[in-house]
């Protein structure tokens, strides 16, 4: 739903927190974790595409967590997000219908909240993408309040490993408590 606006939730009883977790997924499998880390924030925090976290959904965010896959060992660039276009060994083609998550870093406008970051990538992957996430919030004033989450897909498409989502939901609900 384009345009969606985050919630907001009640936190510690007294304060209302506009939490959103904004992210780029290709296979599902990034996105499955967004919605799991979201209902770990807490019923009214809301799983965003980089299509769907325009600059009203997100205002006034008091937090945002930000994933992305990891593509070659990094966040994923226009010219890999191109080249996705002819995979061949996926499941199925590639979502490429939203901005990459590096697009909509780099247009993200000054906030006032705190964020955190996260990917979904292979068990051994020698690089990964929270780094650059993590980065382009701070640069827009919304410095980390937790560390980077990573959580681990079977294969290059996914599904998640066992326990990833569980894990997510919980990493969630860490990121919650840290900002009470």
């Amino acid at each position: 739903m384009p345009g969606a606006v985050a919630g907001s939730m009640v936190l510690g009883g007294s304060s209302e927190m506009k939490a959103v977790v904004v992210y780029e997924s290709f296979w599902g499998s990034t996105a499955d974790i967004a919605r799991a880390i979201a209902e770990g924030i807490g019923p009214d925090a809301r799983a965003l595409t980089t299509a769907e976290a325009t600059n009203e959904a997100i205002a006034e965010a008091d937090l945002i967590v930000a994933g992305a896959p990891v593509i070659a060992f990094q966040l994923p660039s226009e010219s890999m997000r191109q080249s996705l276009r002819s995979e061949r060994k996926a499941p199925r083609p590639a979502d490429l219908s939203a901005p990459s998550m590096r697009s909509w870093l780099d247009a993200l406008p000054a906030g006032h909240g705190k964020s955190a970051a996260f990917e979904t990538r292979i068990s051994w992957s020698p690089g990964g993408s929270t780094s650059a996430i993590a980065k382009g919030l701070a640069h827009a004033g919304y410095p980390e309040v937790a560390k980077a989450g990573k959580f681990i897909v079977k294969g290059r498409y996914g599904p998640m490993k066992d326990g990833e989502i569980e894990r997510a939901r919980a990493w969630g609900a860490e990121i919650a408590r840290a900002i009470r």
